[in-house]
């Protein structure tokens, strides 16, 4: 694949990495999905820098503070070290437009389905948006990936089964079979 600079695996957090269970702040409440390790190995060997984009809304909401969710962060990212993956950056979106307090209630291009966590990766990371994908499981990450230039959109199918809202190139049912069917999609290409 000719590309311009580094693809990026872009990740959604909460129903990607992680199962889903509310506003999650704390490690003890945190539960990987699984594969995550494995395919997140794999997608980096397959030249994937990992970067995690995830909207925060709890922040916005009062339920947890930045510094809560940077402790998890800190944390995720050492487990993921731990099992020899490095995630290139976390970047997260804390506002909410109606339920966010004080300085968090606002529309924010960060917030997904805005492109604005997309577009501050790709430049800070030299990031060829066309070869990049996404994995996500609403709608708004398939979105955010659309107006960012993400080649590849690959929905997990959690809440949202109408997908002709977002449009996936693909949806499947964990972040280890999104990895396997971008491989697959790598392996298909033509040589010439």
């Amino acid at each position: 694949m000719a590309s311009g600079g580094q693809r990026a695996l872009f990740l959604d957090r909460d129903g990607v990495i992680n199962v889903d269970s509310g506003y999650i702040w704390r490690p003890e409440d945190f539960i990987f999905n699984d594969g995550v390790f494995d395919a997140c190995r794999k997608a980096r060997d397959m030249g994937y820098l990992l970067v995690v984009v995830t909207n925060q809304a709890g922040i916005g909401r009062g339920l947890y503070s930045e510094e809560d969710f940077h402790t998890l962060s800190d944390w995720m990212v050492e487990r993921f070290c731990e099992e020899n993956v490095e995630i290139a950056r976390v970047y997260f979106a804390p506002t909410h437009p109606e339920e966010g307090i004080g300085v968090y209630k606002r529309e924010s291009p960060d917030r997904k389905p805005g492109p604005g966590m997309f577009l501050k990766a790709r430049d800070a990371f030299g990031i060829d948006m066309a070869a990049s994908a996404v994995v996500g499981d609403r709608h708004t990450d398939m979105e955010a990936g659309r107006r960012a230039g993400v080649g590849t959109r690959i929905l997990v199918d959690g809440e949202e089964p109408d997908t002709s809202l977002s449009e996936p190139d693909a949806v499947v049912g964990s972040l280890a079979e999104a990895v396997e069917w971008l491989e697959a999609e790598d392996n298909a290409e033509p040589s010439c």
